[in-house]
This record gives structure tokens, sequence and C-alpha cells, in this order.
């Protein structure tokens, strides 16, 4: 037997102690030392040698990541250990850090309870640092807080003991600021991270040590010997008296809930069922009976021999070979073929999980990440609390095209894997759209196209993601259909502030059930709407709603789902741009409908309804809404007048500008459409010395300065009239 399958072993004698099990998470911003970390537990359990921990990077296995030195996958370890005569189970999952890949830290946070978020000594907090944060206590997951590369505080920057002091101090005030304004009410004064009790270790992730006060107290050290091992090149010895490994492991298990404490307070936040059902009560407890299994799916990876293999967080339940389970929603009962857990790139066959564990199944067909896998009829899990939004896009084709029906199949196999990806087919032209969070994630993307699934395609440059939205009300249009039998009055309206946070909150899209959908109902009354109001929309498409304000109409319910068709079709391509339309509430006032059915199908509803939406639309003082990021860029002082040239040309509404010595930081909004190329002009006007950072920060309104071009530019693009037609032409 392997050293892996020996690790495997003893991890599946451990799952059914929960109260010795912790979930975690390594979350931090790029570079900031999350990977070398990981690689300090990984040898602990003998699955890499220790003199490799801190440099093999063992899970970053996919060829890309070594290449670029980056994670780009979150990938799953489960470490067995020993800490002070305790066998415990540390399931981690090691997330990216840079922005484009956010999604898969918004889909680990549903797998694990706690997380340890990494900041490098030297940087200090950067902004997806917060935005890590932020997402993790969103999710109810709590942290615990490790300062990285201290090592280069002391032998690079030769900072006093003093100094360092107050980067500390610094760090950990503004981690505990965020803690106090995003984590639950109930948990903040709990949650705070303390130097004192050990929630924050200190350490070198690459050199293998690490201290907090109680590690310093029982391994009888001060600071001042660690600042001296350091500046004497004997860290090797530093590590062998203080391990990193104890450390974190002391930090994880007495400040992290098992699973057991966790799902008590999370369940009620990441599921709306009836808690005192029985899998509602089996998922507080963590029961693993069979009688009642729950399962969160929160990645998907492609295997070629054995098909999709589906990850995610057991809540209730035990899973084995052989169980026949369903994806929630699809009526179908499957056999699972195989159970495991991840060892970082391999997957370990297990004869079952249980409940409070992180597993692995293969024999679900066509399963996606955010998926409840159920051996009943439940309710399922809430979507995932974070949201991002693809920003950019490329159009793709292949070169040769017999390989187009092979690029078809690996561009679902990839949105599949990748649901921040997504894709769909230009119908005029036949291109492949893919939109992704940026550059390096289309560039990715691409990669993966080409080199793992060797077909040649041809790219386009990238192409920017507008909406279109509305500032104020319309007219009341009628639209007839073709055959002039059938009228439907319409008018619209802008949704704002306030109402369009809480319908975005709702993480609804589609056609609402009224008995069925009252969690949606209630959310829109919350957002201000009546109650006959609410359930009265009939559907919620883009953070757009259609509301049947009509009284008495006879054979329109016979209609509805042709209407709502229209409205979806309206909403996806809107008129002034054929871009998504966002924002928007489309009242249907009145209804004239002829009594034979024949004369109202969908070659009569689709276009008069869709025509009087457009109509209504650019008689509502249209505008677009662009992509913005916020730009954090650190550079020494000597350079801030270039720095300030580049942000003016690209649009940049400066935030904030600090100096810390000689450096200075800049924090500001700018347009994702001025980010592309952003980093070579950077590089050239500031000699390489600027280091900056992105990360989505929401859509706002066009300049109107810039709206007439914009549109132009687009049209054109999509081989249109450059100007859009005016309202008279959609209206019959």
């Amino acid at each position: 037997m392997g050293r892996k399958e020996q690790v495997a072993e003893l991890a599946q004698k451990l799952m059914s102690n929960i109260k010795n099990i912790r979930n975690i998470a390594i979350i931090a911003h790029i570079d900031h030392g999350k990977s070398t970390l990981t690689d300090n537990l990984v040898a602990t359990a003998g699955l890499i040698s220790k003199d490799l921990a801190g440099q093999q990077v063992f899970m970053d296995s996919y060829v890309l990541e070594q290449q670029r030195g980056i994670t780009i996958n979150s990938s799953n370890v489960s470490v067995p250990c020993e800490h002070k005569g305790e066998k415990w189970l540390i399931n981690i999952i090691d997330t990216p850090g840079h922005v484009d890949f956010g999604g898969d830290v918004i889909r680990a946070m549903r797998a694990v309870d706690g997380a340890v978020l990494v900041v490098d000594a030297v940087e200090g907090c950067m902004p997806q640092t917060e935005t890590v944060l932020r997402q993790a206590l969103k999710e109810k997951v709590k942290p615990v807080l490790f300062i990285n590369k201290v090592d280069r505080l002391i032998t690079e920057m030769n900072v006093t003991p003093e100094d360092m002091q107050k980067r500390f101090v610094n760090i950990i005030m503004e981690i505990n600021n965020l803690i106090s304004k995003n984590a639950p009410k109930e948990f903040v004064k709990d949650w705070l991270v303390n130097i004192k009790d050990g929630s924050v270790v200190f350490g070198s992730g690459f050199h293998n040590w690490a201290l907090s006060v109680p590690a310093m107290q029982e391994f009888n050290l001060k600071f001042d010997d660690v600042i001296n091992y350091c500046k004497e090149d004997k860290q090797k010895e530093l590590s062998e008296k203080i391990p990193i490994s104890h450390v974190f492991i002391e930090m994880v298990v007495n400040h992290l809930p098992n699973p057991r404490q966790s799902q008590e307070y999370r369940i009620p936040t990441i599921w709306g069922g009836d808690l005192q059902t029985e899998e509602g009560k089996a998922m507080v407890n963590c029961n693993s009976d069979k009688e009642n299994i729950a399962m969160m799916v929160t990645d998907v990876v492609l295997d070629k021999h054995a098909g999709d293999i589906a990850s995610g967080r057991i809540y209730a339940g035990t899973i084995k070979k052989g169980d026949e389970l369903l994806i929630l929603g699809k009526d179908k009962l499957t056999k699972i073929q195989q159970v495991g857990i991840y060892l970082g790139p391999e997957k370990i066959i297990l004869d079952e999980v249980s409940a409070g564990n992180i597993a692995c199944i293969v024999g679900m067909k066509e399963v996606y990440a955010g998926e409840t896998i159920t051996n009943k009829n439940m309710h399922g899990f809430e979507n995932f609390l974070s949201d991002v939004e693809p920003v950019m896009t490329v159009s793709v084709e292949a070169k040769d095209s017999k390989d187009l029906p092979k690029l078809i199949e690996v561009i679902h196999n990839i949105t599949k894997e990748d649901p921040n990806i997504r894709a769909e087919i230009n119908q005029e032209t036949g291109e492949h759209l893919i939109s992704g969070m940026g550059e390096l994630h289309l560039e990715i993307t691409q990669y993966k196209i080409e080199k793992d699934n060797n077909i040649p395609i041809t790219v386009s440059p990238p192409i920017i993601l507008y909406y279109e939205t509305i500032q104020k009300e319309s007219p009341t249009i009628e639209g007839k259909t073709p055959n002039k039998h059938n009228k439907f009055k319409i008018n619209v309206e802008p949704i704002e502030g306030e109402m369009l946070e809480i319908i975005k909150s709702t993480k609804f899209d589609g056609k609402i059930r009224q008995n069925k959908d009252l969690d949606v109902i209630e959310k829109l009354q919350k957002a201000g709407f009546t109650r006959d109001e609410a359930k009265s929309v009939w559907a919620i498409h883009n953070h757009c709603l259609l509301i049947n304000r009509t009284k008495g109409i006879q054979n329109l319910f016979e209609t509805k789902e042709l209407v709502i068709d229209a409205f979806v079709n309206a909403t996806n391509e809107g008129p002034v741009a054929k871009e998504k339309i966002t924002g928007m509430i489309v009242n249907l006032e009145d209804a004239t409908l002829h009594e034979d059915a024949i004369h109202r199908g969908p070659a009569q509803v689709l276009p008069a309804v869709t025509r009087a939406i457009y109509a209504c639309v650019l008689s509502s003082d249209y505008t677009l809404l662009e992509p913005k990021q916020k730009l954090s860029i650190t550079v020494p002082q000597d350079f801030m007048g270039a720095v300030s040239k580049v942000l003016s040309s690209k649009r940049t509404q400066i935030e904030k500008m600090d100096v810390e010595g000689d450096t200075s930081v800049v924090i500001g909004n700018v347009p994702v459409k001025s980010m592309i190329g952003f980093s070579q002009l950077l590089r050239g006007e500031t000699q390489g010395r600027a280091l900056w950072t992105a990360e989505y920060s929401g859509y706002e309104r066009l300049p109107k300065s810039l709206l007439v071009e914009t549109i132009t530019d687009i049209r054109k693009r999509k081989g249109m009239d450059p100007e859009p037609k005016p309202p008279e032409f959609f209206i019959d």
C-alpha cells in the first residue's frame, strides 16, 4: 500500500469523529504564500518531503500553475495529523489569489467552516485580502490570521523590532476592522483575531517556521530570539525548534469550529428549507445516518476515464459506492460509481464518506457547481452568497471546420468546470462567444482549448460586456401582433438603489411559481412591492421584472408562457446595442386577445411583446452600464507622476492616495475597457517598478459624453446600423 493510500485509510478512520474534524480554506491576495503554507501541512501527513515543503507547491499541479507560479484552480487535500496526543483530520482547500479566479474562492467558502487568511508581512492588506475575507464572512466562515514572510522583514528590509510590531498591529487592526463590519452580528466579538490567544500566527511558509504568543510560551522563545535566528541564517534550526505545522495546527484546532458546531449556525443561512423537517434537523446536527443525505456540489472536474467528478461538502448522511442518489431538480436516480477524497491532484477511492467532510463522487452525469445531491425530494441549498460577473468576452472560431463538434464539446466541459466562464453562440456569425473575469481568465481558457485539447482556434481581441438600462418611466405603448388580432399595452420603469440590490440578492432568474417560490415573493415585498404586486410578478431575468397588472383578461394565462419568452428575448438583446438589459420593470398594463388560440401563437405574440418592450426602452432615456474594477497600485514615489499620467488617460476615479515611507499607494475605480493593455503601459512608464492588482467592483453608468460613441462602436462591431432605431420603428 502506497503512502497516499495509507493517508486516505487513516483519514477514513478519523471521519466519524466529527469533534476532531476541521474543514478550512487557505485564502489570500495573490503571492502572499497560500500554497507554500499548505505544503507544510501536506508534509505533516508524509505526502511530500519536509525538506521540500514550501518549495514544491504540491497543490499547484496544473501545468500553467507551475509555469506561472500562481494558483488557478482550488485544490482539496485531507490531512490526518496528531497534535498533543490527539488525532485530527484537517480537510484543506487551497484557493486562488488572483482576482480573475475569485469564483473558485466563493465556491470553496460553501464547503468549509473556517478560513486561514494569509497576509504578506511586507505588502500588508491588499484589495483581494479584503475581498476574500468578506466572501468568507458572508458565508459565516470563521477566520484566523497568518502573517507570512516575516523573515523578509528581518533579512531583506532590516526592519527594527519596533517598526515590525507597528506593521503587525496595523495588519491586525485592518483585519479586525473588516471583521467588525462584515461578520454576522452575533459573532463579531468572538471572531475578532487576537494576538494573545493564538488566533494570530506569524511565520515563514517558505522556511517552515511559525510562532504565536502561546507557542512562544510553550517553547520558551522570545521574538528577539527569532530575529537572531533569521539574521544569523539559522532558519532551518528555527523550523526544527518551533515547526510551522505545530503552531498552525494548534491555531486551527483551537480557534476554528468543527462541522457540527458550524452547521448549527450556517445551515439556516445556506439552506432555505424548514429546519424542523427530518433533513433540516439532520443537517443542523451534522447527522451521518443514511436516511437523509444532503451534499452541495462546489466543484466539478472532468476526467477522461471517470467522467464528471463532483466535489463538495456532505452536510448530512453518508455516501458510499452503489447508493442511488439524485441531483435535485432532475427526477432520475443515479447509482454512485465511486466515492472518495482528494489528496491534492489525486483522487483516492474510499468505502464511504460521512457528514461533515469534503468528498468527491463519480457517477452523476451533467452535474454543476451549486447543485444539491440527495436521496429524497427536499429544498435545495441557496445559491452562493457572493457574486462575480464576467466582464470581458472573446469570440472563438475553430481554424479547421472538422474540429467544430469537438470545440463545442470542449467549451461545454470548460463551462461545467468553471461556472465563471460563460459561453454562447452568435447565431448570426456562428462564432463562439466566451466571457470571463478578465484577460488572464480568458487566456487560461484559450490555453485549455488549444493545448489541453489540441484544437487550433482563432481568438478575437477582448470585447467588453455592457448592460443596457433606462433612467425614466416610459409612456404606455401598444404592441400589435402581425395579424392585428391581439394587442398588448406595456410600459417600463427603472429599478434603482436598494430595490435593485434586494432583487440581485434573491439570486433568482426564471419564472416565478406562485405556490413554490414563496421566498422570492417575500423578498420582493421587502424590496418595496405590495403583496399583490409581488404575487403578480411573472418572471425575473437579468434583474428585470415582468409584472402582470391586467385585470380579468380572458385567455391571458394561455399566452402567459409566450409573453414571458418575449420578455426574456427582449432583455437578452436590447434595442440599443443588442446587449443585455438590466434594472427594469416591464409592466403588462392591458391586453386584447383573439378568442381562437390559433391566432395568438408564438409567431404572433413573441414579436408583438418584444417590439413593444423595445419601443418602451427607446422612449425611456436609455443608457449603458460599463463594468468597473477597483485598482490598487503600489509604486516608489519617484514614479508617482508617471502613474498619475497613466491613470488620467484611463478615466480612473482616484479614491485614496497614501504615502508609506518612500512608497505611494493609489486606489481607484477604473473602467474594465481601460484595463486592456494596462499592464504593459504601466510597466513601460514605471520601468517595471509598479505593483498593481484589480478586482471586480460592479457596473456603473457610462458617462454621457461617451454614450453615442460607445453605442456606435458596439453596433458596428455587431454588423448593425451605427444608430439605434427610433421608438416608432417598433410600433405598428
